[in-house]
């Protein structure tokens, strides 16, 4: 099959690991994502591209810029190119939500089952898509 098709909800509300990449084309990529209580990516700033977020499950907050958004179920966000931003889980359940990165940000299969396991990873995108 070319391209990516699935029950993005569902994948994304059954996801327990901290980054799990789902899909990598060649311009963008998809990416799962479950942040627990109390638990942020970490601020950081993508010069090159834009991010989308959109939350399924949870509450929390995505700074950009120094600015503060509360973040819940069904919302959606997007950091443009440049922009220094985090997201933080301020809630007690895990934050679950994917994002879009384009252009790709992570090597296409990456899975890091928590945020230590992130942290210590210093992959990036090496020019290589899911097909």
């Amino acid at each position: 099959m070319k391209g990516f098709v699935g029950d993005i909800e569902d994948l994304t509300e059954d996801n327990t690991d901290f980054r799990r990449v789902v899909y990598t084309g060649r311009h963008m990529q998809l990416v799962l994502m479950s942040i627990a209580p109390g638990e942020e990516i970490g601020e950081e700033v993508h010069d090159d591209g834009d991010q989308f977020f959109r939350i399924e499950e949870g509450s929390g907050e995505i700074i950009i810029d120094g600015k503060a958004n509360p973040v819940e179920d069904d919302m959606a966000v997007i950091v443009p190119a440049g922009a220094r931003h985090n997201v933080r889980n301020t809630g007690d359940e895990p934050l679950r939500l994917y994002t879009i990165y384009a252009p790709p940000e992570h090597v296409d299969g990456t899975v890091h089952a928590t945020k230590a396991q992130a942290d210590a990873s210093h992959e990036h995108f090496d020019g290589k898509t899911t097909e």
